[in-house]
């Protein structure tokens, strides 16, 4: 098939760092097909070999961030040999924080994956997640460091979830036409985020929320009464009601109609940011 390459990622720790990077280069093309072959936590001779054997056997380009120096020689002869380009992606970065800090890398694989108290941290965030999801555990809920508000299926668990593995504790509140404000909602101790998206966008997701329930494919209340959940003017008016209460407690809200999670997280990060240099300023002030 034109324009189908096989794409090599070769990695001594987890992958993710080289498959953010090949998710946003491959992005740029439109028209090419492009096959990952993802290999992770090559650490040995004897893992590389089968690496090499998978590169031969489909030949292609090799993105590589193998730190150790035995294993990413032999990766260059034997793509060399093949007739294969081969980036060693962090060489870049690595060199410039070398000449910066003048000291040499210690070029250990999976450095980063430490036991360490931001990991911990991250599992902390997870455990909070969980226990507060869809407005439960209130009791809990000033520990959070952000609050995501918003109606129904509008994207608050994912998001929860994605700033989780970042160590941010967030807390995902539903907002329920005709139902009392959540508790913890009148003087938050942290920065409320209103989610909200397109009503014909919501729509789909809803309807494909409940056909994952009938089918049995995923667990969730069966709703008795579906109509005004899927109905355009009823959802409709659903969000302006949502979208009017956070205008009145003065809430950010983010419209996620376009955005991937990574971005509405990222987006959160920084309204975050705002929120405590405002706090910050009218301390010293």
């Amino acid at each position: 098939m034109a324009n189908r390459v096989n794409l090599h990622l070769v990695s001594d720790a987890t992958g993710e760092t080289l498959n953010s990077i090949a998710r946003a280069t491959v992005a740029q093309f439109e028209h090419a097909q492009i096959v990952p072959h993802r290999w992770s936590l090559i650490r040995t001779r004897f893992q590389l070999h089968r690496v090499l054997e998978g590169i031969e056997s489909e030949p292609g380009p090799v993105l590589s961030t193998l730190v150790e120096m035995g294993l990413r020689s032999e990766l260059e002869t034997a793509c060399q040999r093949l007739g294969l380009p081969v980036v060693h992606v962090l060489d870049p970065v690595l060199t410039m924080l070398q000449e910066q800090f003048g000291e040499a890398m210690m070029s250990r694989p999976g450095r980063q994956y430490v036991l360490d108290a931001d990991y911990f941290r991250r599992i902390d965030a997870m455990h909070f997640v969980l226990a507060h999801d869809d407005g439960q555990a209130p009791a809990g809920i000033a520990e959070a460091d952000v609050m995501l508000v918003g109606v129904s299926r509008s994207s608050k668990t994912p998001t929860c979830f994605y700033l989780a593995n970042r160590g941010i504790k967030a807390a995902n509140i539903p907002l329920v036409p005709g139902l009392p404000d959540p508790p913890g909602l009148e003087d938050p101790p942290c920065p409320v985020i209103g989610l909200t998206l397109d009503a014909e966008a919501l729509i789909e997701i809803r309807r494909h929320r409940l056909r994952l329930i009938a089918s049995g494919e995923t667990h969730g209340p069966i709703r008795q009464d579906t109509s005004d959940y899927v109905d355009l003017e009823a959802v409709k008016a659903e969000l302006l009601w949502a979208r009017r209460l956070c205008v009145r407690r003065g809430w950010p809200v983010i419209d996620v109609t376009r955005r991937s999670i990574e971005e509405t997280a990222a987006t959160t990060l920084q309204l975050m940011e705002a929120w405590h240099a405002r706090r910050q300023r009218a301390v010293s002030s």
